[in-house]
């Protein structure tokens, strides 16, 4: 493995592991580029994960200091990860391209009272490419570029496909997963384990732990720094970013200089550091001449809805989410509201997640006797298109101050029109799927804080609108990119990671070609 020194200047610092980071990394190590990975969190093993939702929770989790508000939970906004591999050590694998209206969502929908719309710079036909070999690279069942047929329906898809073509739905089955059908890439198929979300300890589920980031290590170009939190971006006198300042593992301050930058720390974390990173030539943060730093954060519409069925069904057994329905998908705006959404197979996470997330709060007999019967519940998550809006956003707290003394992401979110006439759709259209299958009882469940986020850094055509380009180039300053999903213009109705790596490979043959030339 590759070690580098702190002060060559020569190479492309990445700041983050996760489906962004580690894949640009990867892909630029395997063209020759030389790369230092920069992950806040520790590496961990297979031997390291364990089939105990609440256990690892703690151990991959992101949990330093952060304020929520507005619809958040104020001392955990979002789920994220913090670990090498970034949020694809908790992910259930979903893998779906985003539909060819969502990249001109301003167009498609038009203009929406209170709503930051905006058209991708970035167009459908242009990353088609691109997602096959996301899709290839991952191990994406049910699409040409991987081969790979879907997987095996649980009890819970069971349920849902039953109650859903009896109502009517059409497009209803396991899904893209990037999680293996069979042995693919020297990795197992799964084995049905159910505790996805917790890390998959056999490595069937793609994450960037044991495929991106060892395969860059094997080219001698790219060499990963766990346990480094980046606190500051610095640039010359004439705006260049020029390195990057982190605390390592023994708590001391680093330098490592640089030729690029590219933040990939989350839709949380990159708004951040570009803010945090403000000097006299930028004194409102980086890459911010238009303002838009932090600001249109969406973490997708979400919501839950819980079943108790006659019979057992146990949920927590299988694929967690190998199940969705796609058929409201649609812009239809005849249902009330713009965009759409996918109703999508959830776990329950162990009796106690049964006990928070199906209904909080809850009490007296009948909730006892609905918790007693956790075998036989059904359930399954709302993911829609959330609207971007100005004041949704990530902001720096100036009262609360992590372990490094820095001010907090300050993390603000409220619904739009949109998104609650969106939400009450899907709770009515959920709840008829399981009571056409026999539900004795349903509960809604949502909004809740959610690990898909995206904006907050969004590409744009003009620099006025947005914070880089369809490349995520910075407008402001050349060699700083985005690679993560704070550079979603919209959100679209799809889960993320899909669209984040294809848009990673896109980015790293863009890069690599503008070093190659010396335009960088």
């Amino acid at each position: 493995m590759a070690t580098f020194d702190l002060n060559d200047n020569s190479v492309v610092v990445i700041i983050g592991s996760g489906a962004g980071g580690a894949t640009l990394g990867n892909e630029l190590a395997q063209k020759g580029v030389k790369v230092v990975c920069l992950e806040a969190g520790p590496r961990l093993q297979l031997s390291d994960i364990s089939n105990d939702f609440f256990g690892m929770f703690g151990k991959l989790s992101w949990l330093d200091k952060r304020v929520g508000s507005g619809a958040l939970d104020p001392e955990l906004p979002a789920w994220i990860c913090k670990t090498v591999g970034g949020t694809t050590m908790h992910w259930a694998g979903a893998s779906l391209r985003f539909q060819a209206h969502e990249w001109q969502a301003l167009t498609t929908y038009g203009s929406i009272r209170g709503a930051n719309l905006l058209d991708w710079p970035t167009t459908h036909e242009e990353m088609e490419p691109y997602y096959s070999k996301a899709e290839k690279k991952m191990g994406t069942t049910g699409t040409d570029a991987s081969g790979l047929p879907r997987l095996p329906g649980n009890n819970n898809f069971k349920v849902l496909h039953y109650g859903a073509k009896k109502v009517g739905y059409q497009e209803v089955h396991t899904g893209n997963m990037s999680v293996n059908s069979r042995p693919y890439d020297n990795r197992p198929q799964c084995r049905q384990i159910g505790f996805c979300m917790s890390g998959c300890p056999i490595g069937a589920r793609w994450s960037t732990l044991y495929t991106e980031v060892p395969r860059a290590e094997a080219t001698g170009n790219f060499e990963l720094r766990p346990d480094s939190h980046a606190v500051q971006i610095e640039h010359d006198s004439s705006g260049k970013a020029s390195g990057v300042v982190y605390i390592d593992a023994a708590g001391n301050r680093q330098r490592q200089k640089a030729r690029v930058v590219c933040v990939a720390g989350n839709s949380i974390e990159t708004p951040r550091l570009l803010l945090l990173s403000e000097s006299s030539k930028f004194p409102d943060g980086l890459a911010n001449s238009s303002g838009q730093v932090g600001k249109n954060y969406m973490p997708h519409l979400t919501g839950a809805v819980y079943a108790i069925m006659p019979g057992e069904v146990n949920l927590h057994r299988g694929t967690q989410m190998a199940g969705i329905i796609r058929d409201e998908q649609i812009h239809q705006p005849e249902r009330g509201f713009a965009a759409g959404y996918e109703l999508e197979t959830l776990p329950a996470f162990g009796m106690p997640g049964f006990a928070l997330y199906a209904k909080p709060g809850g009490w007296g007999r009948e909730y006892a006797r609905d918790i007693e019967a956790y075998r036989n519940a059904a359930g399954l998550w709302i993911v829609g298109e959330d609207l971007p809006q100005q004041s949704n956003a990530v902001t720096l707290d100036a009262q609360v101050k992590d372990q490094h003394g820095l001010p907090v992401a300050h993390v603000h979110r409220e619904d739009h029109a949109n998104d609650t006439a969106m939400r009450n759709h899907a709770f009515k259209a959920a709840t008829a799927v399981y009571e056409a299958a026999g539900a004795r009882k349903v509960y809604t469940r949502g909004p809740f804080s959610s690990s898909h986020n995206l904006g907050t850094c969004r590409q744009s055509a003009q620099a006025r609108d947005g914070v880089c380009n369809k490349f995520s180039q910075t407008h402001d300053i050349g060699n700083l990119f985005i690679a993560d999903g704070s550079q979603f213009t919209t959100s679209a109705a799809e889960n993320p990671t899909l669209t984040i790596v294809a848009l990673a490979i896109r980015q790293a043959d863009y890069l690599a070609g503008e070093l190659s030339a010396g335009n960088i």
